[in-house]
C-alpha cells in the first residue's frame, strides 16, 4: 500500500456535512463524538479541522495503574507549550490550566477538541464540573468557537456527560461514528477495485468489518488469504493483539463478564435470557448494565422484533455481536493465541479454519445490516414509507412455531419484505428457497398483508433460481464493492 493511501481521508461524508452545520450558527459550539477505538474519530475532526483558522487538539494520557492526575496536568501542559508555542507552565489543578486555555481561544474561527476525555478526568472527580464552567464562563463566549470532546469510552460518555445534568442544555449535538459504508470501503483498493472480486473484498470485511485504521493495515497488493495470515495469525501481527489493546478499559468496571458475554454471542444472536443460561448466571439489573455498556461501546447490537399488526417494537430481543473483528478474534485467533505468540503457528490456507463459512455467513450478514440503506434503495424504498426494519424472529408457541428471519422490512402499505442473506464462495442453489418459504409459512398469518421474499447473495446464484421466479427481488450485494 502506498503511503498516499495510508494518509488519504476516505469516505465520512455525511458526518462532515453534520459537523459543518455547526460553522454557520452564530455562538458557540458544544459536540460530543463517540464510537469505538480505530474507527476514526479523531481522524475525522482532524480532517473537519481544516476548515477553521486554528485548531487545537489535547489528549489524555491512558489509564495506566501509575497515572495519576498531576501527570495528566503534567502532559496537558507539554501539549498547550506544544501548541501555542508557549514555554511550559506547571499546573496543579485543572481549573488553572483550563483558563489558561481558555486565555487562547477568546475570538477566531476555532476548533478546539479534547480527545479521550475519560483518560484526562479519570482519577479527578471535580473534572468534569470544571469543565463545565470552563464551558460557562469561557468558551461559549466565542461565538465561532467549536467544542469538541470525544472518547472511546462511550458507556463513560453517556453516563457522565450525556446523562449528566449538568451537562443539561450545554450539548449541541452528539454524533456516534459507527463503521463506513461498503462503497467507502471499496475505495481503499485505488484503483484496482474494478479487478477484484466482491468474495475477495467481502472475505476482509469479515475480518475488519468497516472499520478504517484494520483497512489501513491492509497490503492491497496482497491476496485476501495473504493479509488475513499476516495480521491475525503472525507474531506482531495488527490484529493479534488489537483485542486487548481496545477491549479492557472501555467500560466503567472491570470485569471478565464483558468478554463472556461477547463469547456466547460468537455463534449467532441470542436473547438475553439465553444469554444467561449459557453463563449460568440470574438475569438481573446489573446484567442489563453490562449488556449496555458493549452495545454503546459499539460491540454488540440489541435487534428488536416487532408485532406486525402494530409495527411497534415488541418487548422481544435479541443481541447480536456485531462487530467483525471481535468475532473473527474470539473465533479463531484467541484459540491459537500463545502459539502466535511463540510464532509457532502456521496455516496452509484460511479456508482450512473450522466453521469457517458458518462465521463469513454471520459476519456477511452484519455487513448487509449494516448497509441496510443500500437494500432499501435496491426495492426502491424510502424512509417515510418503512414502518419497522430488523432482523426478525418470534418464539414457538402452542399455536405457531418459532421463526428466524435474516432481515425484514414492513412498509406501511401492508408489504414485508422477507429478506434472506447468503454467503458462499459458489453460486447459491435452488435450496434456498424452499428454506425461505418455511421460514414464510411460519410467520404468523396475516391475510391482509403481501410478503415478498428477497434474497440477497454476494457470489452468484444457479440459473434456476430465476427460472423458478420465486423471489421478488435478488440482490448481489457485490455490486457495492465494484469500486470506481
Amino acid at each position: 500500500m502506498s503511503k498516499k493511501r495510508a494518509h488519504q481521508f476516505i469516505g465520512r461524508k455525511k458526518e462532515l456535512a453534520e459537523l459543518e452545520r455547526f460553522t454557520k450558527k452564530r455562538s458557540a459550539s458544544f459536540i460530543v463524538v463517540r464510537g469505538r477505538r480505530r474507527i476514526g474519530k479523531s481522524r475525522l475532526i482532524e480532517q473537519f479541522g481544516k476548515q477553521f483558522d486554528a485548531f487545537y487538539s489535547f489528549m489524555g494520557l491512558a489509564p495506566e495503574k501509575h497515572v495519576t492526575t498531576q501527570h495528566q496536568l503534567e502532559e496537558f501542559s507539554l501539549q498547550m507549550a506544544q501548541q501555542f508555542k508557549t514555554p511550559k507552565a506547571r499546573y496543579d489543578d485543572w481549573g488553572d490550566a483550563l483558563w489558561a486555555v481558555s486565555e487562547q481561544v477568546k475570538s477566531g474561527k476555532v476548533l478546539l477538541l479534547f480527545d479521550e476525555i475519560s483518560w484526562m478526568g479519570s482519577e479527578d472527580p471535580t473534572f468534569l464540573g470544571k469543565i463545565k464552567n470552563f464551558w460557562d464562563q469561557h468558551l461559549k463566549k466565542n461565538d465561532q468557537l467549536i467544542f469538541i470532546v470525544c472518547g472511546s469510552a462511550s458507556s463513560w460518555i453517556e453516563k457522565n456527560i450525556l446523562s449528566s445534568t449538568g451537562f443539561l442544555g450545554r450539548i449541541s449535538y452528539t454524533l456516534t461514528l459507527e463503521e463506513i459504508s461498503l462503497n467507502d470501503c471499496a475505495l481503499f483498493w485505488g484503483a484496482s477495485a474494478k479487478h477484484i472480486s466482491a468474495y475477495e473484498k467481502l472475505k476482509i470485511f469479515a475480518v475488519t468489518g468497516g472499520v478504517p485504521k484494520y483497512l489501513e493495515e491492509v497490503d492491497f497488493r496482497l491476496s485476501a488469504e495473504e493479509n488475513i495470515r499476516n495480521l491475525c495469525f503472525k507474531k506482531g501481527g495488527f490484529l493479534v493483539n488489537e483485542f486487548n489493546n481496545i477491549f479492557s478499559d472501555l467500560f466503567l468496571r472491570d470485569s471478565a463478564l464483558y468478554r463472556e458475554i461477547v463469547q456466547t454471542l460468537v455463534s449467532g444472536s441470542k436473547e438475553p435470557q439465553e444469554i444467561c443460561n449459557a453463563l449460568q448466571i440470574k438475569q438481573t439489573g446489573r446484567f442489563s448494565e453490562y449488556l449496555e455498556e458493549l452495545a454503546l461501546a459499539g460491540f454488540v447490537k440489541r435487534d428488536y422484533t416487532w408485532r406486525i399488526e402494530s409495527g411497534h417494537d415488541s418487548k422481544l430481543s435479541k443481541y447480536r455481536l456485531s462487530d467483525n473483528y471481535l468475532r473473527f478474534y474470539l473465533k479463531y485467533i484467541a484459540k491459537y493465541h500463545t502459539k502466535i505468540a511463540r510464532d509457532s503457528f502456521s496455516i496452509k490456507s484460511i479456508s482450512s479454519l473450522p466453521e469457517l463459512q458458518t462465521i463469513f455467513g454471520l459476519q456477511f450478514e452484519n455487513l448487509v445490516l449494516n448497509n441496510r440503506k443500500e437494500i432499501h434503495k435496491a426495492l426502491g424504498l424510502r424512509a417515510e414509507e418503512i414502518v419497522s426494519e430488523n432482523p426478525y424472529f418470534q418464539r414457538p408457541t402452542t399455536n405457531r412455531q418459532g421463526c428466524q428471519i435474516d432481515y425484514m422490512i414492513q412498509t406501511k402499505f401492508n408489504t414485508l419484505y422477507v429478506c434472506e442473506i447468503k454467503f458462499s464462495k459458489k453460486p447459491v442453489g435452488v435450496e434456498v428457497i424452499e428454506e425461505i418459504k418455511t421460514k414464510i409459512d411460519r410467520l404468523k398469518q396475516l391475510r391482509a398483508y403481501s410478503v415478498r421474499p428477497v434474497l440477497i447473495h454476494v457470489n452468484g446464484i444457479d440459473d434456476e433460481i430465476e427460472q423458478q421466479d420465486f423471489f421478488a427481488s435478488i440482490i448481489d450485494f457485490g455490486q457495492l464493492l465494484e469500486g470506481s
